[in-house]
């Protein structure tokens, strides 16, 4: 990289005018910038949330990927800053490098559609997942013709940034400041999620220091912290993990997410999925509200989207700790045996009081099996003596609070399996004796 080699670069450094973005910070636009942002695959962006469902419980969370997108390239600015004076990155990176990070970082989002987060977890076959969409939207026109016009970058060479394909040296570094442990996205979204909806959990992590410790790794291909770094990467380790546990898969917002993804499920037979992945929020709540009518589903979306919000309610939850036998049998299935796991405890409900009590009704809900919280970064400890180097430690082995958050705390406790019910059936449900010996038995059981 070179001095104003990078106009962007320059007007961070300057304090150039740009667009103000919550909570107060500005993003530089130089006309390259505002080219790539004026185009319609960002401006779509505009109209679809960060944290979809989320707003139905914090509803300040209601800021949009655009946001988020003008806040991931700040700081995509900013781990330039810092790692322009790092000389192995320097080396490896240079100004056409450089400008590649900075489209990556405003169009990363750009293949995500509404809601399509906990849609992707259904596994459903014929349901892309962003990622895939990503390549296809940036060689689109006009975005590409931007790309290449006033970039002088290759569509492509931005795509494979994104998605990790990129096999050279300065992809694979770039490619982990834009999705590892501690990338631009994750520092943005912890904090702004934060912000709107009302909590400190997500910026009570120290963002300078974490910025000022940045480096590469033992093998200079992925992005590491200085030993100066460590504990405001635990602490941003802490962020994420409460954010999780508080925000993303609160109580009520998994109620909700189970409701979308069960009408989805009850609906997947109209699914259009070239014209699913178009929709914005409003166009998204349009058509569930539209199929559903007259269907199982409808009670689903119109406590999703109608005009009055009718979430199910929680009965009961099971953690790894207190009920491991429950929380083994259950968490990480596929959604299609949470389905048939949900019917037969509707079943077996239905016996137990004389009365049928719908399938529909009843949702078992399993968060995904992966490790939401998994942290893999390499810390570079100072040398111990003239005659000795630095010294590279994984972050996991020399914090017992990381192993501790990624492991026990998150898998074990906040992965809750809980039970829904429909707010008319919750009181029917909830007194049924031991649900936990019904659901084992709904768990085992074939039909």
């Amino acid at each position: 990289m070179t001095p104003g080699g990078i106009p962007e670069l320059e007007a961070l450094d300057s304090g150039s005018a740009g667009v103000r973005i919550p909570p107060g910070d500005t993003a530089p636009l130089t006309p390259r910038v505002r080219a790539i942002l004026d185009t319609a695959a960002l401006r779509r962006l505009a109209r679809v949330s960060q944290l979809g469902l989320v707003a139905l419980v914090y509803p300040g969370a209601v800021h949009s990927r655009l946001e988020h997108s003008l806040g991931v390239y700040r700081l995509a600015l900013e781990f330039l800053r810092r790692l322009r004076h790092d000389l192995r990155f320097s080396t490896a990176v240079d100004d056409r490098d450089a400008a590649a990070f900075l489209v990556a970082a405003l169009v990363h989002d750009i293949g995500h559609w509404a809601y399509c987060h906990p849609i992707e977890d259904m596994g459903l076959a014929e349901i892309p997942r962003h990622e895939t969409r990503v390549s296809g939207l940036v060689n689109a026109e006009p975005l590409a013709g931007v790309i290449r016009g006033q970039w002088q970058l290759d569509p492509a060479r931005i795509a494979a940034l994104i998605t990790g394909s990129a096999t050279d040296h300065a992809g694979r570094i770039l490619h982990s400041l834009l999705s590892g442990p501690v990338d631009v996205d994750k520092m943005d979204y912890l904090a702004r999620d934060s912000l709107h909806a009302g909590v400190p959990y997500g910026h009570n992590f120290d963002q300078p220091r974490l910025l000022a410790s940045l480096c590469l790794d033992e093998t200079g291909t992925s992005l590491a912290i200085t030993a100066k770094g460590r504990t405001a990467a635990e602490l941003m380790v802490f962020a994420r993990y409460v954010m999780f546990s508080e925000v993303y898969w609160h109580h009520a917002v998994r109620a909700a997410t189970g409701m979308l993804q069960r009408a989805m499920w009850m609906l997947r037979g109209v699914i259009d999925p070239r014209a699913l992945v178009r929709l914005d929020d409003a166009g998204f709540a349009e058509w569930l509200t539209a199929a559903a009518a007259g269907t199982p589903a409808e009670p689903l979306a119109a406590g999703l989207f109608g005009p009055q919000r009718r979430l199910f309610k929680r009965v009961v939850a099971f953690d790894a700790v207190r009920r491991p036998d429950v929380h083994a049998a259950v968490a990480g299935r596929p959604y299609a045996e949470m389905v048939e796991i949900s019917s037969r405890l509707s079943d077996s409900l239905s016996r137990r009081h004389g009365r049928n009590v719908p399938a529909g009704m009843v949702i078992v809900d399993a968060p995904p099996a992966e490790r939401e919280v998994e942290f893999r970064l390499q810390v570079r400890e100072p040398a111990s003596g003239p005659q000795s180097g630095a010294t590279w430690r994984r972050l996991e082995d020399i914090s017992p609070v990381v192993r501790s958050l990624a492991y026990q705390q998150f898998d074990d406790l906040v992965k809750q399996v809980r039970i829904y019910a429909d707010p008319d059936w919750a009181e029917v449900v909830a007194p049924a004796g031991s649900l936990e010996e019904l659901l084992l038995e709904a768990a085992a059981r074939r039909r």
